[in-house]
């Protein structure tokens, strides 16, 4: 498939080709893990509740019958229903583990136990097996019980109070931001460790040479924390508690938003020693650029309200276009705010790939080509790619429970009539 504008995608199997995963999670974080391991080639089969299915099938949803925010988190997953709170289905589920080689859940700690299908049991199953385990607070700890989705993550991993401008409650990021870092996390430990599991496949010396299973432990608000560079040892060190500075980065100058003359706004990061320089030239303020007490961040951040008042003039004189033509040119890091309209319409987007066109039809609405975004990274020997969209409710029951495990049609007629599946 080729992707808009030029970038090939490989069609190929992708480099986790021949990896199986078990998605048990729902909403965003575990289906976001699910989403990249798929988007590389491994086979994620994702496990929904017969009937109803993920709730974020609904999320978003505009218009038609499924989310196109689930189309986007589930694409390239087999989709099966299963009941995992029944005995049928929690067998089922033991039977699909033994066949993986991940198996990835967002449940509160504590919840696979109930079921019967804790580590122990899994990896009893399949001693090889990797679990990653994403949930609010983590698996250990005095909040381990505790339920919390990614805002309230956000909020407690000291994100939220640094998101919006200083004289406002603290804001929210447009996105589930925390989620997706956690998301991110978990591929990230599920890869390492299948590392190390086929490294002490490969060891010689080795006792058995046998793999050993392993458990990974996501925690939303770790994994919000862990972005926040150096808010802890500033305190720790300074004494400095960092707050909300709106479109600017707290202590580096001049970073901000301005508004152009056509009412559209532009980002200029000047805040690198020779780089401010020549934003000076180009604004056509020498006297702020030969300063002394500017040429390095520390004296900048001082003055920074006078320098953002400075760019802010200038840039209000220009069209938004011809201000970045002039930015651009002079080697100052800026660019324009985009919406959705504006990214889909971006050569540079396109050229990269990153946005792929796929065929989006139901019952109710055809809603014809529909751009999604491409696969991150891209990799040159083996790329991801997209082969098809979050799949329907169940759409892959016959596939999985019928091809891989082997249950007869009529058994699974019967499953079905239990609403076991």
């Amino acid at each position: 498939m080729a992707a808009p504008g030029g970038s090939p995608r490989s069609g190929g199997a992708g480099p986790l080709a021949g990896i199986r995963v078990l998605e048990l999670g729902n909403y965003i974080a575990a289906p976001t893990a699910g989403r990249l391991l798929a988007d590389f080639g491994a086979e994620v089969i994702k496990v929904e509740r017969p009937g109803t299915g993920d709730e974020l099938r609904q999320w978003r949803l505009f218009q038609g019958e499924t989310s196109m925010m689930w189309r986007t988190l589930n694409r390239n997953k087999k989709c099966i229903t299963l009941d995992l709170r029944s005995d049928e289905g929690r067998r089922i589920a033991l039977d699909l583990v033994r066949e993986c080689d991940i198996v990835i859940e967002n449940f509160r700690p504590g919840t696979l136990e109930r079921w019967g299908l804790g580590p122990d049991r899994l990896t009893a199953l399949r001693p090889d097996l990797i679990l990653v385990r994403v949930s609010a607070y983590g698996q250990t700890g005095p909040y381990r019980d505790r339920p919390g989705f990614g805002a309230v993550a956000e909020a407690l991993g000291g994100l939220r109070l640094l998101t919006g401008d200083p004289d406002r409650p603290p804001a929210r990021v447009g996105v589930s931001i925390g989620d997706t870092a956690a998301g991110l996390y978990a591929v990230i430990g599920a890869l390492l460790s299948l590392v190390r599991r086929e490294r002490t496949r490969s060891a010689t010396a080795a006792p058995t040479g046998e793999p050993r299973s392993d458990v990974v432990d996501v925690a939303l608000y770790e994994a919000v924390f862990s972005m926040l560079e150096s808010l802890l040892p500033d305190h720790d060190a300074y004494g400095v508690l960092r707050q909300r500075s709106g479109g600017r980065m707290d202590g580096l100058a001049p970073t901000n938003t301005y508004r152009c003359l056509d009412g559209k706004w532009a980002v200029v990061a000047g805040n690198g020693d020779q780089i401010f320089r020549r934003l000076m030239d180009v604004i056509g303020r020498p006297d702020l650029r030969d300063a002394p007490d500017l040429a390095a961040n520390p004296g900048r951040w001082e003055r920074r309200d006078e320098l953002d008042e400075a760019i802010g003039e200038w840039a209000a004189g220009l069209e938004s276009e011809q201000a970045l033509r002039l930015l651009d040119e002079a080697g100052v890091p800026s660019g324009p705010i985009y919406d959705a309209a504006d990214i889909a319409d971006d050569p540079h987007f396109a050229a990269r790939g990153m946005v792929l066109r796929h065929p989006v039809r139901e019952e109710s609405v055809d809603f014809g080509e529909v751009a999604f975004p491409g696969v991150v990274p891209i990799l040159e020997a083996e790329p991801g790619d997209v082969r098809w969209l979050g799949p329907a409710l169940g759409e892959h029951n016959d596939d999985v429970l019928g091809d891989l495990l082997g249950i007869a049609p009529a058994t699974r007629a019967g499953l079905r009539e239990n609403k076991v599946i």
